[in-house]
């Protein structure tokens, strides 16, 4: 498999179109951590997002993952249909940043994006869970119905959730 660069550049507005639909493709994201001794480490767990692109989720702050995020904060995550089948148009996102713990005043806010996207959400159920939060500095989007076969998108992102296009890639299949 060939991977090409493309010249073709995709306006902000259309990756950011494309990757709201993409993260609401599917309530659960793989997130992948690093240890301390450098192993990695990935976790699934339930998330929403904000207009920003900023991804928030419940963990228990002695899970792996969770103690990784203190030592490194540095991930990546992955969101995508899983009942994608093989041979049809595929689509998902991946996203490049940094996570910590939810402090006082960003809890309200994070819990609020939370239950908004999963309104059977109690806060009394779990009550040793902690809020955190990711911000992406990069993503890479796919989505072959609304950008072509084999056509991977990345975007930087700033301040307010601004995206701005970085390179396309076409991946081909060899002759």
């Amino acid at each position: 498999m060939a991977i090409e660069q493309s010249k073709r550049r995709i306006a902000a507005g259309r990756i950011a179109t494309t990757a709201r639909r993409l993260l609401d493709a599917s309530a659960l994201c793989a997130i992948a951590t690093v240890a301390p001794d450098g192993r990695a480490h990935v976790n699934t767990a339930y998330f929403a997002w904000s207009l920003e692109f900023e991804l928030v989720w419940m963990s228990d702050p002695s899970a792996k993952h969770s103690r990784n995020i203190r030592t490194n904060d540095t991930i990546a995550i992955a969101v995508y249909d899983s009942t994608q089948t093989w041979g049809t148009a595929d689509r998902g996102i991946q996203l490049f940043g940094s996570a910590r713990p939810v402090e006082h005043a960003d809890a309200e806010e994070a819990e609020a994006i939370y239950a908004k996207r999963f309104v059977d959400y109690r806060q009394t159920d779990f009550g040793a869970y902690r809020f955190y939060l990711f911000r992406p500095r990069r993503l890479k989007l796919f989505d072959e119905r609304e950008l072509g076969p084999g056509m991977f998108v990345t975007a930087r992102v700033g301040d307010a959730g601004r995206l701005a296009w970085e390179r396309t890639e076409v991946y081909r299949s060899a002759p």
